[in-house]
């Protein structure tokens, strides 16, 4: 059985543990699919290729005394990846950046409990440099490209992980999100991304990053292998500050999430820039809220307290880059642009940042009053489709931060709050490039939004639909 034949990722774990296929032959077929897309879709920054077959040979020694012992871990065998922002030992996190730095001499705790749940972890994705644009493209290893059409940006920052899943080079990969850097690629790359609560996936050896700002979380082609992958990913390292209710992501699927108040909400926050929804955007936006109305949900529009959130994001987000910048043995390789925001978080890294992280908890309570009201806000995941390949190539730091967040002013605010959402595809333009719709709930509310999730997926079948992999500049394929 090839990997056409079983391409998520319980699909894939289903057919290990029934003997239709071996981890070698779908480790290996992953490979040459990477290998084969490489020069076009350029998803990896690197390859464990060796490592990753020798691991899926014990892996079918395990599965076979797994089916005697009817004993086996979930995802025993599966291939998948991780962004490169997350440590696995023995490789270098170079999160997007040129130059070289140690390998690092640990996995990081979500990678410990994906292996600790079998998986084979295949490569480390491409992200744009430090996380904090949403193109993955840079110096360092060029464009990643979009499989519905490479001649556009998957989105990022975890665009090489969108891109991998979109393709079909791995069943399910974990990203990482600081202001959207999950939700936007899946957006734009047709498939289900969850964000979810902060401290939800342990981030260890990383304690608070981004200013509590980013979270680890998965991208997968439906909601079933999204929150199985966030199930095996989930909780808490010793040293973790944050330490979430347990959910359980996977059982959600299953439950019917009841009738339910939706606030659509169409405004995003006050941005420096007049964002305004690209019409075909808000046309498949609709679609999926009258999709929620037919099946019995309350659908009105209504808009979140926001405030000026954008003075705590901005505090954060810099100090971020500040902070992670500073582990980078050699600085003088950055981007002008990551310089620029390397000041700016100086700057505001005091008082500033003080103020930004106290702020949280009344944001908490003024943005958290609509669910009294509502139980869950449907808003776009972008205000765009995905923008060319070489869209922000020589743009100032400024045009880069204002042309992004007129692009993508929704996603931010939640990562502020530290909430959970989950991006589902809402459909295509007239050019075939995907679109995509958030569901945000409040504190650790994965499950309702999980649940929510499912239930479309099961109206709108996004699942069916698959990008052709096409020569630069090409339209997509649906197959």
């Amino acid at each position: 059985m090839s990997t056409a034949d079983c391409t998520g990722l319980a699909d894939q774990a289903r057919a290990l543990t029934e003997g239709r296929t071996t981890s070698v032959a779908l480790v290996r077929e992953a490979l040459e699919r990477i290998e084969a897309t490489q020069g076009t879709i350029n998803a990896f920054r690197c390859v464990r290729a060796e490592a990753a077959l020798e691991e899926a040979e014990e892996a079918d020694r395990r599965l076979a005394a797994s089916r005697v012992a009817g004993d086996q871990l979930p995802l025993l065998g599966v291939p998948v990846a991780v962004k490169d922002d997350t440590d696995v030992a023995g490789m270098q996190t170079l999160f997007g950046c040129r130059g070289e730095i140690a390998p690092a001499a640990k996995d990081s705790e979500p990678v410990r409990r994906l292996r600790a749940a079998g998986a084979v972890i295949v490569g480390k994705t491409n992200a744009c440099e430090l996380g904090q644009w949403p193109f993955t493209e840079g110096s360092a290893f060029g464009a990643t490209r979009n499989p519905w059409n490479t001649a556009h940006t998957p989105g990022g920052s975890s665009g090489g992980s969108a891109a991998a899943v979109a393709a079909g080079l791995v069943p399910a990969a974990l990203g990482s999100d600081g202001a959207g850097s999950i939700r936007i690629p899946a957006a734009w790359s047709h498939l289900v991304g969850i964000k979810p609560q902060r401290g939800r996936v342990s981030l260890h050896p990383y304690a608070d990053a981004f200013q509590g700002l980013a979270v680890i979380g998965p991208l997968a082609r439906t909601v079933g292998d999204a929150a199985l992958l966030l199930d095996v990913a989930a909780g808490p390292h010793p040293e973790d500050l944050h330490r979430p209710r347990p959910v359980h992501a996977l059982a959600a699927t299953r439950h019917d999430p009841g009738r339910l108040r939706i606030a659509l909400a169409w405004r995003p926050p006050l941005t420096a820039t007049r964002a305004a929804v690209h019409p075909e955007v808000r046309a498949a936006v609709t679609g999926l809220a009258e999709a929620l109305a037919r099946l019995g949900h309350h659908v009105e529009e209504a808009r979140p307290r926001y405030g000026l959130i954008g003075l705590s994001f901005v505090p954060r987000a810099t100090a971020g880059v500040a902070e992670i910048a500073a582990l980078h043995p050699e600085p003088g390789l950055l981007d002008p642009r990551t310089h620029g925001a390397v000041r700016t978080g100086r700057r505001l890294g005091g008082r500033a940042l003080r103020i930004a992280r106290a702020r949280e908890a009344r944001q908490h309570c003024r943005i958290g009053a609509i669910f009294d009201a509502y139980d869950i806000v449907l808003t776009p995941t972008t205000a765009a489709p995905p923008p060319r390949i070489g869209t922000f190539d020589d743009l100032s730091a400024w045009r880069t931060d204002t042309t992004m967040a007129a692009a993508c002013p929704y996603a931010w605010p939640w990562n502020v709050l530290g909430w959970p959402g989950v991006n589902v595809p809402a459909g295509f333009t007239r050019d075939g490039l995907p679109v995509g719709a958030q569901l945000l709930g409040p504190e650790s509310s994965e499950e309702l939004l999980i649940s929510l999730a499912a239930q479309l997926e099961d109206d709108q079948r996004w699942y069916e639909k698959r990008p052709a992999l096409a020569p630069a500049g090409s339209a997509p394929v649906e197959q």
